[in-house]
C-alpha cells in the first residue's frame, strides 16, 4: 500500500505544466519559447507558503523557541498562515494570525478553520505604524506568554526550505535545461533560494522579478495596490535583490485579468499572484522574440504560487473588479457611433432630426408622429445644424405637459416653448459616458462629430441598442 503518514509529507513535488493557451499572442508555437508553470496550489495548504512552514516550526523547536502548548503568531497575508495552521494543528499548538484589511474573506474562512484565530489590520499604514499588522503581531508575540513569532520575512528557514526543494525540484523536472526562471516576491523567499540553486548549477540562468505596481522591491514609489499576497512597502530580510537579473513591474488590471484568463483558458485556477508572474513571463519572451535571439530554445519556468479558490469573492466576482475599476463594463469598449449606426441600419429614421426656433408647435408634434421620436434639439438657424446653433429642445412630456393645459399652444412658435438644450455626447465617445449622462437625468443626449450634431441618443434608444445585442 502507498500512503503518507501525515498530511505533511505531502508538501512539495509540484508538477510543471506547460501554458499553451495564454502564450497564443506570441506567434506560432513552434517558434515560441516553452513556458512552464509550476503549480503550488497543489500543495495541501494550496499554496508555495506550505514548503517553509514546517522547517520555520521545526527550527523554533529545535532552538527551545517554540514549547509544546506555544502559540504561533505570524503577520501573513493568508498563504503562509495557512501551511503553519495545518503543520500547528498536527503539532498541538494554538495560532494566531494577523492580516491586512485586503485580504480575501476566503483566506481568513480558511484559517479560522484550521482552529486558528485571526486579527484583521488596516491596510494603508505604514510598517512601522502600531496599527500595520507587523506591529501589531509584534505586540502580540510580546506579550503573550509561550508566544513564537516565525517572521517569514526574517527567517532564513524561509529561502532556505526552496533552495532545498523548489529549486532542485525545478532543476531535475527541466533536466537542466532551464534559462528563465520567473516568480513575484513577497517576502523573497522563494525567488531567493530557487535562484541560489539554480545559479548554482547554472550561472547564467535570468531570474525575472514580478512585482505590483506600488511595491518597492522593484524600486517603485510604495502605494496601495489589490494584489495580494506579493510586493512590500519595505525590504524583507529574507530577499536576496542581488539574485534578481530584471524586474516587470504589473499593474492591478493586467494581473486579475491574466489570473482570469489562466483560468478559463488553461483551466487553471489561478490568484492574481499568478496572473502577476505570467505577465511578466509573456513580456520576457515577447522582448525575446523581438530581439532574434533563439527564443525557441528557451525554457521558462512560471513559479504559480497559489490557486484561485480562496479570491472568488474578489478576482472572480465581476461586481467586486468592477467596483474596483478592475472589470470595464460592456459599455467601456462600445462607442455612441455604435449605437448609431446600429439605430439607423434600418434607413427609416434620419441621422439627426432638428425643430427650428420659428416652426409652429403643430409641425414640431407631426415630427414626433412621423418618425416615432419622443424629443428633438432646437436649432435657431433657419438651415444649418450646427451645434453652435442649438439653443434649445422640445419633448413629448414636456410639450404634452403644456398642450394639455393650453391648447392653443400648438399655434405658438417651437422658440416661444422650447426646454433647456440637451447635453452633447461625442460619438466618439465610449457607450458608459452616455449612460452615465442619461442615469444623471438628461432626457437624452445630442451625439456630436466635428462641432456637428449627427443624431440623438434616448434612454429608449440605448435600452433597445443593449436589447439587440444581448439577443
Amino acid at each position: 500500500m502507498r500512503y503518507a503518514g501525515s498530511i505533511l509529507e505531502l508538501i512539495g513535488g509540484t508538477p510543471l505544466v506547460r501554458l499553451t493557451r495564454v502564450t497564443r499572442e506570441l506567434g506560432p508555437a513552434e517558434a515560441q519559447p516553452l513556458i512552464l508553470g509550476k503549480l503550488e496550489a497543489l500543495n495541501p495548504g494550496g499554496s508555495v507558503k506550505d514548503r517553509i512552514a514546517l522547517p520555520m516550526i521545526e527550527a523554533a523547536e529545535r532552538d527551545g523557541l517554540l514549547r509544546p502548548g506555544g502559540t504561533i503568531i505570524e503577520p501573513t497575508s493568508g498563504n503562509t498562515g495557512h501551511g503553519l495552521a495545518i503543520a500547528a494543528a498536527l503539532r498541538g499548538y494554538r495560532c494566531i494570525f494577523v492580516m491586512a484589511d485586503k485580504q480575501s474573506a476566503e483566506k481568513q474562512a480558511l484559517l479560522r478553520a484550521y482552529g486558528a484565530e485571526v486579527v484583521l489590520c488596516p491596510t494603508n499604514v505604514p510598517p512601522e505604524s502600531p496599527e500595520s499588522y507587523y506591529s501589531v503581531a509584534a505586540r502580540l508575540a510580546r506579550d503573550i506568554p509561550g508566544a513564537f513569532k516565525p517572521d517569514q520575512y526574517w527567517n532564513m528557514e524561509n529561502p532556505r526550505a526552496h533552495e532545498r526543494t523548489t529549486g532542485p525540484e525545478i532543476w531535475e523536472q527541466t533536466e537542466g535545461r532551464i534559462t528563465h526562471l520567473v516568480a513575484s516576491a513577497g517576502t523573497g523567499g522563494t525567488v531567493s533560494g530557487v535562484a541560489h540553486h539554480l545559479k548554482r548549477q547554472k550561472p547564467e540562468i535570468v531570474v525575472v522579478g514580478a512585482d505590483p505596481e506600488g511595491s518597492v522591491l522593484s524600486g517603485d514609489t510604495a502605494r496601495p495596490y489589490l494584489t495580494e499576497g506579493i510586493g512590500e512597502d519595505f525590504f524583507p530580510g529574507t530577499f536576496d535583490p542581488a539574485v534578481v537579473d530584471r524586474w516587470v513591474r504589473v499593474s492591478d488590471r493586467d494581473a486579475f485579468a491574466m489570473a482570469r484568463r489562466i483560468t478559463r483558458e488553461e483551466g487553471i485556477l489561478a490568484g492574481e499572484s499568478c496572473g502577476t508572474a505570467v505577465v511578466a513571463a509573456l513580456t520576457v519572451a515577447r522582448e525575446l522574440l523581438a530581439s532574434g535571439a533563439a527564443a525557441r530554445e528557451a525554457v521558462f519556468v512560471v513559479i504559480l504560487p497559489d490557486g484561485g479558490r480562496s479570491y472568488l469573492s474578489k478576482l472572480y466576482n465581476d461586481e467586486w473588479m468592477r467596483a474596483n475599476g478592475l472589470l470595464a463594463s460592456p459599455g467601456a469598449i462600445i462607442r455612441v457611433a455604435d449605437l448609431l449606426a446600429d439605430r439607423h441600419r434600418d434607413g427609416r429614421l434620419p441621422d439627426l432630426v432638428l425643430a427650428r426656433t420659428t416652426q409652429r408647435v403643430g409641425e414640431a408634434i407631426d415630427l414626433f408622429e412621423r418618425y416615432g421620436i419622443s424629443q428633438v434639439p432646437v436649432s435657431q438657424d433657419p438651415e444649418g445644424n450646427a451645434v453652435g446653433g442649438i439653443v434649445g429642445s422640445i419633448t413629448e412630456k414636456g410639450l404634452l405637459d403644456r398642450a394639455y393645459r393650453d391648447p392653443s399652444i400648438v399655434e405658438r412658435t417651437v422658440g416661444e416653448v422650447m426646454d433647456r438644450p440637451l447635453p452633447t455626447v461625442e460619438v466618439g465617445a465610449a457607450l458608459d459616458e452616455a449612460f452615465a449622462k442619461l442615469a444623471a437625468g438628461a432626457p437624452a443626449l445630442v451625439a456630436v462629430e466635428g462641432g456637428t450634431p449627427v443624431g440623438v441618443v434616448s434612454r429608449l434608444d440605448l435600452l433597445e441598442f443593449l436589447a439587440h445585442r444581448r439577443a
